[in-house]
């Protein structure tokens, strides 16, 4: 199977560079899988779309506020990403931007007395970086950084920390600190949502999945098969897996939420608790377990993400229903619109 089969050309005007003024005001696409229709309809209908005894599943993950802006002793601006912590709480594998004049040694400073210093280069785009916080590394974070938005969505160089996208890219449900991208499927739920959902008899499962920087990237590889996903750790208490196991018919939220589930269930799809990690890659050919209904974004093309959606719905209906998106000018990825596949 060769990745180019999951390439589509869209429009870049139709890639969302801000979230819709209400989070459940969004457009949401309806994809029956056993009709092979769509319907176009908006987020706040979703109640009406779910039986009593689903389950939501949710991926609960906070994205920390992973982007961060500094300058170099020549009063160069070096932006970074951090990926994930190595070996502390203060040492952190990063992207960095621009990396052509940077290298061991080469320190980088904020305001105030804090800064950090390149390490080590492990690959062609990835650094280790030692922050000296000057009060703590989480106080430094909440001063210093910003929403890690994908590259896609454009903002000011050098502006990283806005309050608007502090607050929209994280879902209103967001409690477990550790992702640095957000789990977009969940942006669309408002308090209100989950109010109409609890008062119509829906239940909802929180589960707890780290997003890392990688999953939203698109295939490199020729052949799908050749691709490795990066781990990313998971958890699920002993509660959600109850509610999960006697649950009717689950409805994951996102991708995300979905690898969890599927990470942590045995053959006959009884979710397992505990914690753990997974870089399970899901594309055509996948069985899957545990999820019977899917609630996800519109996704990059050749990404393992539209692989999953297309392992999960076939295809050729997810080709179709992309084009008919592109059609009515729906808005793609992080704060675009999203698709319920029934």
């Amino acid at each position: 199977m060769k990745t180019e089969e999951f390439y589509y050309n869209l429009p870049e005007e139709l890639i969302a560079q801000e979230p819709c003024e209400s989070r459940d005001h969004s457009r949401m696409m309806v994809v029956d899988r056993s009709r092979g229709s769509f319907e176009c309809r908006h987020f706040y209908e979703l109640p009406g779309f779910l039986k009593k005894d689903d389950l939501l599943v949710v991926n609960n993950s906070r994205v920390i506020p992973a982007k961060l802006s500094g300058k170099k002793s020549t009063g160069a601006t070096i932006e970074m990403l951090l990926l994930e912590e190595a070996d502390s709480p203060t040492t952190w594998e990063v992207l960095l931007r621009p990396a052509k004049r940077v290298g061991a040694g080469t320190k980088i400073f904020f305001d105030g007395r804090s800064w950090a210093e390149i390490t080590e280069r492990i690959s062609d785009k990835k650094w280790i970086v030692s922050f000296h916080p000057e009060d703590g590394f989480d106080n430094f974070l909440e001063k210093f950084g910003g929403a890690p938005l994908p590259p896609y969505i454009k903002r000011e160089k050098g502006h990283t920390k806005d309050p608007g996208d502090l607050h929209r890219y994280q879902t209103v449900y967001a409690k477990n600190p550790g992702s640095v991208a957000a789990p977009t499927a969940g942006l669309h739920f408002s308090e209100g949502t989950f109010e109409t959902l609890r008062g119509r008899g829906t239940d909802i499962a929180q589960v707890t999945l780290h997003v890392g920087y990688g999953t939203f990237l698109p295939i490199e590889s020729k052949f799908v098969t050749d691709h490795k996903m990066e781990r990313e750790t998971f958890e699920i208490s002993e509660e959600a897996a109850e509610k999960i196991n006697r649950a009717g018919r689950i409805v994951a939220v996102g991708t995300t939420s979905v690898r969890t589930l599927e990470s942590a269930s045995d053959p006959d799809g009884k979710v397992n608790p505990g914690k753990g990690s997974t870089d399970i890659f899901i594309y055509p050919g996948y069985r899957f377990k545990a999820v019977d209904r899917l609630l996800t974004n519109f996704h990059l093309p050749a990404s393992s993400l539209f692989l999953l959606v297309c392992a999960f719905a076939g295809k050729d209906l997810m080709r179709r229903a992309y084009e008919k998106a592109i059609e009515e000018k729906f808005r793609f990825y992080s704060y675009g619109d999203c698709m319920l596949i029934l």
